[in-house]
């Protein structure tokens, strides 16, 4: 007997059993058939994830493979990430975290009829990746401390992420970081059959007293200051493919999730989901947290100076706007997508203004019914006064693209707009920050005298050598370069330049045609970059269909400028396109 199983579109998602009952004779006969599983279907025009167009469900549902986007929005980097979605019994730790979020929304989960809306599915994932309270599936480490697991950024997929949650008996795993956060929700929802991507958006601002605003505070040398408020310099999230029922939606459309707990007002807490549309318009009354998404692409950036007698004075300055950069990877390319598009209109537009008054009345309740001209009166007064207006302008150019080890080059450009010559004493610093923003040790110092003569251009060399900046650099591969004029001088004008260092690669050369079930040999070798040693270097090999776990490869010590070349073995179990990832840590980084 052949039989075949047609769920209906509005299902609910799970593992099903199939039982048979006969009855002949009288007598009734049971027996069991197996188990499947029913999943959203974003190939059937019915299913409220449908996604009508091939190449993108190959992407955001079937490909394994992506690519995390990372850096500063002048610098940006990529590393690569296992998503990892049909790997064995990752569908089944999917349905458990479904499982261990069901009280998310509901009571109780007896008629789990929650299950066939991707909406709610969608919430309770995004809850248990990092908010809940004992059963979340990671965790951010607190102040940058997490000598008691695993860095967050030595983390290259999310299957081994979820095998040791559900192998450690759904306890959260120590450590990730916003990337693999809103990888492994990607993960699940792929799984689950929801098309989804990672993004990342550059200058991200975390703002506790002002929704539309981030303060950065420095002192009188350009030091940044610890504040209340946080600019961090990339944050990921991710977007998931449904059509919103509760919007009145028909077809599909993208909808943001951001899993990292983050401060709203009311606390700790995830965001989302978001119509990704409604973000654009300023519509922040239709959907789940609109305004913190909202103030996420759109607050305003404010530079002070904070001096001895506790005053604070408005820098002029040329801040980058934060949410001007947001990005994901592209569909069936390795390149990124420019989708900032999708959030904003165009900076300065009369859509983006319709759209951000919008907005204002929604988040500033006693502006409800103020007019846009007193809205663009109390924005001006909040902005930056620019560098144009005080008569100069400055820019911190890279000379080079610095890899660990090497001196930093840059070219400090002073223009003076007027007739008449200036002279200006500066304080340059630099110092390293956070990926979220947090300012770390001060390292450099120094102290210029600058004159510029009538309409003059003058180009100032800075070199940071490796000696200053290694010692405190870590796992932080950012740091901050600022040059703050002397407040003594008069007006305070400031400049500055986040800049990456660039990790040294691992080199993989595959020794034999891969071929399933048959081993094959790879040589992965790296170079010491550094005059000196690196200490406790282990090299992590993992890869979807080659490698059933991650293999940890003890290297021991590597000498300044040693090169250290070993060759692996592995048996390619499942058919396709495959990627090897090896990943270097050390006492270093």
């Amino acid at each position: 007997i052949n039989i075949s199983v047609f769920p209906p579109s509005n299902a609910c998602i799970g593992r099903y059993i199939l039982n048979m009952q006969i009855t002949s004779c009288g007598h009734t006969y049971q027996r069991c058939l197996g188990d499947f599983y029913v999943l959203f279907n974003p190939w059937c025009a019915d299913d409220p994830v449908y996604m009508d167009n091939q190449a993108h469900r190959e992407e955001y549902v079937l490909n394994e493979h992506g690519i995390l986007y990372e850096g500063v929005h002048k610098h940006i980097t990529s590393r690569p990430w296992h998503f990892g979605q049909f790997e064995d019994g990752i569908l089944d730790i999917c349905l458990k975290i479904l499982d261990m979020g069901a009280n998310y929304h509901h009571g109780s989960d007896r008629d789990r009829c929650w299950r066939n809306d991707p909406v709610h599915v969608s919430m309770v994932v995004n809850h248990m990746i990092s908010s809940h309270t004992t059963n979340s599936i990671m965790k951010i480490p607190e102040n940058n401390d997490y000598l008691k697991g695993t860095k967050p950024f030595s983390w290259n997929g999310s299957v081994p992420i979820l095998q040791q949650w559900y192998n450690g008996r759904c306890r959260p795993v120590r450590y990730g970081y916003c990337g693999s956060l809103a990888s492994v929700m990607c993960t699940v929802m792929r799984c689950l059959g929801i098309p989804s991507r990672v993004v990342t958006n550059f200058c991200f601002p975390s703002s506790i007293e002002n929704p539309l605003g981030v303060n950065e505070i420095f002192d009188s040398t350009g030091k940044n200051l610890c504040g209340k408020d946080k600019l961090w310099r990339y944050h990921c999230w991710t977007e998931s493919w449904m059509a919103r029922r509760d919007l009145n939606q028909c077809c599909g459309d993208w909808q943001s999730l951001d899993p990292t707990p983050l401060e709203t007002g009311r606390g700790l807490a995830c965001s989302g989901p978001t119509w990704v549309r409604s973000i654009r318009e300023g519509e922040l009354d239709l959907d789940y947290d609109g305004h913190h998404m909202f103030s996420r692409v759109n607050s305003n950036y404010v530079g002070w100076l904070a001096q001895n007698n506790a005053n604070r004075t408005k820098f002029f300055c040329d801040a980058w706007p934060c949410g001007q950069h947001l990005i994901t990877k592209s569909v069936g390319s390795e390149q990124y997508e420019d989708i900032t598009g999708a959030y904003k209109y165009e900076l300065g537009s009369v859509k983006n203004k319709e759209a951000y008054y919008r907005a204002y009345r929604r988040i500033h309740p006693g502006y409800c019914n103020a007019s846009n001209c007193h809205i663009e009166r109390e924005l001006s007064s909040l902005k930056n006064p620019f560098l144009s207006d005080s008569g100069v302008n400055m820019r911190l150019k890279m000379a080079n693209c610095p890899m660990y080890g090497e001196d930093v080059q840059l070219h400090w450009q002073l223009e003076n707009l007027r007739n008449e010559n200036k002279t200006l004493n500066f304080h340059l610093c630099a110092q390293i920050i956070t990926y979220s923003g947090c300012p770390m040790d001060q390292f450099w110092k120094d102290s210029v005298n600058v004159t510029l003569g009538p309409r003059e251009v003058k180009k100032i060399p800075l070199c940071i050598s490796y000696s200053q900046y290694g010692p405190y650099l870590c796992d932080h591969n950012i740091m901050k370069v600022v040059a703050v004029s002397d407040p003594e001088c008069g007006e305070v004008l400031m400049v500055s330049r986040d800049i990456v260092i660039n990790r040294p690669p691992v080199i993989v050369k595959l020794l034999s045609q891969p071929r399933l079930k048959v081993p094959c040999t790879a040589e992965i070798s790296f170079c010491n970059p550094l005059q000196e040693d690196m200490k406790n270097c282990v090299m992590t090999l993992e890869g979807c269909g080659l490698f059933k776990e991650p293999m940890t490869i003890d290297l021991g010590t590597l000498a300044a400028n040693q090169q250290a070349r070993t060759v692996v073995e592995f048996t390619p179990y499942r058919l396709g396109s495959h990627r090897l990832l090896a990943n270097l840590g050390c006492h270093k980084f």
